[in-house]
């Protein structure tokens, strides 16, 4: 397996950072949108820096703060988890650093920062025959929602908010969705856990660190 080598000079919030000194169970999480945003941003991989994806296609906004978990990549362990837990074949990894929700009762504005996060489940989506997981987590030290230590903490009307964002996001009305998406399962901090330490293992896998 072929790795490619990366600068870990701080500027580079994917590849310049940890993923946190007490990962999985607290983690380093990079924002790259809060809910106020109406145009979707996403880390340039090349030069990481934030970049507009693309404006939100029409009313739908993403209910938490959302990013990614840097030196986390999705590849073949991940993968292996996914197909693991469906009983699914042939599934990849999106080639992704692991996303990340993270909820909080406080205004965050603006993306573009680094939180601690504290894992308490994910949701296990597949995107077009990928494996795109998303973890949920809380902000730590957050008033209202340090009581949440698991999924089943969470409002129906939470969990249902998330799932509706990450399964229609991408489409137009009217238009029919170009890939399948679907979220099989909603599981607890212990399999968050593991699939962020997976993610882990696969960006060391991936990548080397010139320190």
């Amino acid at each position: 397996m072929s790795k490619v080598t990366v600068s870990s000079y701080m500027s580079h919030p994917w590849h310049g950072i940890s993923s946190g000194t007490d990962s999985p169970k607290i983690v380093n999480a990079f924002i790259e949108m809060t809910p106020a945003d109406t145009v979707k941003y996403e880390i340039d991989k090349a030069t990481g820096f934030l970049k507009v994806d693309r404006p939100q296609k029409f009313s739908n906004i993403v209910p938490a703060l959302y990013g990614f978990i840097p030196r986390t990549y999705c590849a073949e362990e991940v993968a292996e988890y996914c197909m693991k837990k469906t009983g699914r074949q042939n599934i990849s990894g999106d080639k992704d650093p692991i996303d990340i929700c993270v909820l909080t009762e406080r205004n965050i504005t603006h993306g573009n920062i680094l939180i601690p996060a504290i894992p308490i489940g994910g949701f296990r989506m597949i995107d077009g025959g990928e494996a795109d997981d998303k973890i949920i987590a809380i902000l730590k030290g957050d008033e209202v929602y340090s009581g949440f230590h698991s999924m089943e903490d969470c409002p129906d009307s939470l969990i249902n908010r998330l799932k509706h964002y990450f399964l229609t996001y991408k489409q137009m009305p009217g238009e029919a969705p170009t890939k399948e998406t679907e979220i099989t399962h909603v599981y607890g901090s212990d399999e968050a856990h593991e699939i962020i330490k997976r993610s882990m293992n696969d960006y060391n896998n991936h990548f080397i660190i010139e320190d």
